[in-house]
């Protein structure tokens, strides 16, 4: 199969520009492309995935395995004519001193010909020196090309592709010049969300023209066909085991909330779920569900809608202390508490959770989380972990404040931040709300998890309404 992966020497490179246009150009010319992202990353998927026309999934070295690494790539790249992966920060960076997590590892498992974006603002002869140390770094990573970024006009890209062909044998597929065009609007935690952009679809069509006019796509294809041997042709998996549908589970789905791995939502359908969508800014009402999911999302930019919803807080609000199995994730528990505060405005949100979330200026907690599970974690079974650590990823701005007393944690936290710093996975009633973004494919087995747990819950509530009127009958 076809395939590349879009590095860059550093991180903001503008290789996600770079990619999204390579993306949308190879599709509107009638390329299937399927588009993944190394890392933890729900915002620059959702981009892509627009680009693409394909939903788009994550490639984490961290929290998967190899084994769960070639399953998502193999699978998802199944029916494309090509597999364009974005990795994240620079090439070679990664937590690992020996470099194990990093793009250029990804690179070496899947053999991708790497596509390197250099931002060029400022360089010239300099570029040289940059493209050989890289070139010489790693002799086992296959630097196959060159997208000059930020190019500063005619002249200045003449200097470069003259240095680049003097100095160094890489060739250069593309020069994308500075343009406002190609800006995607930012906020804290980086690109917004596509759900917040109204002109979304226009915006990467717009993208896929300019990088495709600057951009050799034709070579870039024959770059991807270069790809080292290995996962040409995987032979075709045993179907997976799909439980029929017997539990209705709500999930948030809007422009304050859309942080949600594809890969989990088919394994929730998988285990027995009817995924029903719900949208928090509109919707009145929750319709009828055994089980609720709210993941991440932006809910303080769009806190004074989800306050007018006052219908949706309180069916909310009633459904969760009435028992509904709910899991929430990041955005969901700030919608969840009692009122989110941010740039010095309180919105009123679903009171569900005993505490208020604060935005402050700086990330409260960043990075992989190690959890271990307390004896407050409402769902049965194990997370199918056997090292007993549980993996997760966090990136919030707010924190969880004025907690009541008594309120428990389904886990305690070994590395990262959580809700204190040494707890995270707030545990009231039925519902279960952590900063903790985890992933199914990566491990954690939530999704299965939970839908036994929606399942039992349903059953427990079942039998209990059944004997109501026998313990009636035999009252005196």
């Amino acid at each position: 199969m076809h395939r590349l992966l879009v590095s860059a020497a550093h991180k903001s490179s503008g290789k996600t520009t770079v990619s999204l246009g390579l993306c949308a150009a190879l599709a509107d010319a009638g390329t299937v492309v399927q588009p993944f992202k190394k890392g933890p990353d729900y915002i620059d998927p959702m981009w892509l995935a627009r680009a693409a026309g394909r939903p788009c999934f994550n490639l984490d070295a961290y929290l998967m395995d190899d084994a769960a690494l070639e399953r998502c790539f193999v699978d998802n790249s199944r029916g494309a004519d090509i597999a364009v992966v974005e990795g994240n920060k620079g090439l070679y960076d990664g937590l690992a001193l020996d470099g194990s997590n990093s793009n250029a590892a990804m690179a070496a498992r899947f053999g991708l010909p790497v596509l390197l974006v250099i931002d060029a603002r400022g360089m010239t002869r300099g570029i040289a020196p940059l493209l050989l140390g890289y070139q010489a770094f790693d002799r086992n990573i296959r630097i196959a090309g060159v997208i000059l970024n930020r190019v500063g006009g005619s002249r200045h890209e003449a200097k470069l592709r003259a240095v680049i062909e003097h100095y160094t044998d890489l060739p250069v597929l593309g020069a994308v010049a500075e343009d406002a065009r190609l800006a995607v609007d930012e906020r804290h935690l980086g690109l917004k969300p596509c759900a917040e952009v109204q002109d979304a679809r226009e915006r990467v069509r717009g993208i896929g023209r300019i990088v495709g006019a600057q951009v050799d796509l034709a070579r870039v294809r024959a770059m991807a066909a270069m790809a080292a041997p290995g996962f040409d042709a995987p032979s075709p998996p045993a179907p997976a085991a799909r439980r029929r549908a017997d539990v209705r589970i709500a999930v948030a789905r809007d422009r304050a909330f859309g942080f949600h791995y594809p890969d989990d939502l088919a394994a929730l359908e998988a285990a027995g779920a009817e995924l029903v969508f719900v949208d928090t800014l509109r919707d009145q009402r929750l319709p009828a569900v055994d089980g609720l999911f709210i993941g991440g999302g932006f809910p303080e930019a769009s806190m004074a809608e989800l306050e007018a919803n006052t219908a949706m807080r309180a069916a909310l609000r009633s459904a969760i202390e009435a028992g509904l199995p709910t899991y929430a994730e990041c955005g969901g528990l700030m919608y969840l508490s009692r009122s989110i505060t941010w740039q010095g405005r309180t919105a009123r949100m679903v009171g569900a959770i005993p505490g208020d979330a604060v935005m402050h200026a700086r990330p409260q907690g960043r990075g992989y989380v190690h959890l271990q599970e307390t004896a407050a974690m409402p769902w049965g079974g194990t997370s199918g972990n056997t090292s007993g650590a549980l993996r997760g990823h966090e990136f919030h701005h707010s924190g969880l404040e004025n907690l009541g007393a008594g309120v428990g944690f389904a886990y305690r936290v070994t590395r990262g931040h959580g809700i204190d710093g040494r707890h995270d996975g707030v545990v009231v009633h039925k519902l279960l709300a952590s900063y903790t973004h985890l992933r199914s494919a990566a491990g954690s087995n939530w999704a299965p998890r939970f839908v036994a747990h929606v399942r039992s819950e349903r059953a427990l509530r079942g039998a209990a309404a059944a004997a109501a009127p026998r313990a009636a009958a035999l009252a005196p």
